[in-house]
């Protein structure tokens, strides 16, 4: 056999197993993952939290919250809200925080308080690298009451 017949039976062989990684799927327009619990309830008292990175957020978000966009910043949010026969009122606190990452490397979050309307929410900011997961401790103390949230973010 010539070289430019092998040639050919290599390049064919080699799109054929490509074709057979696919399973003969089409490409798949990526799909949200929907977001991990973002809420815990202590008696009638619900703490809402998540992190997520700040370039992630709009303009008008990050506006809205004092926060400055950047690849290396992810913004925690804590919000308090004393539920009564099924609605959400405003519950004022303090709130502390600490942020983990796989190493074990320790940040406090330290934490501004922002009125948004008839909520106050409570605004914090922690470094974060690309493609890293960080274990997230948050203390909510209301009425003289503490109670702690614990949840995991990947970036």
């Amino acid at each position: 056999m010539s070289d430019s017949v092998m040639r050919t039976y290599a390049i064919s062989g080699v799109l054929l197993l490509l074709a057979a990684c696919s399973g003969g799927e089409p490409p798949r327009v990526g799909e949200l993952v929907a977001p991990a619990q973002a809420s815990t309830d202590f008696g009638d008292l619900r703490v809402h939290y998540n992190a997520l990175p700040t370039m992630s957020m709009s303009e008008a978000v990050a506006q809205k919250y004092g926060v400055a966009k950047d690849p290396g910043t992810a913004m925690v949010f804590v919000g308090m809200r004393r539920v009564v026969e099924g609605n959400e009122f405003n519950a004022e606190g303090d709130v502390a925080g600490r942020v983990f990452d796989l190493q074990g490397k320790r940040q406090p979050i330290v934490f501004s308080a922002v009125d948004i309307g008839e909520y106050t929410d409570h605004i914090g900011i922690v470094e974060v690298g690309a493609r890293d997961s960080y274990r997230f401790e948050v203390g909510a103390k209301v009425d003289g009451r503490s109670h702690i949230v614990k949840f995991q973010r990947n970036f």
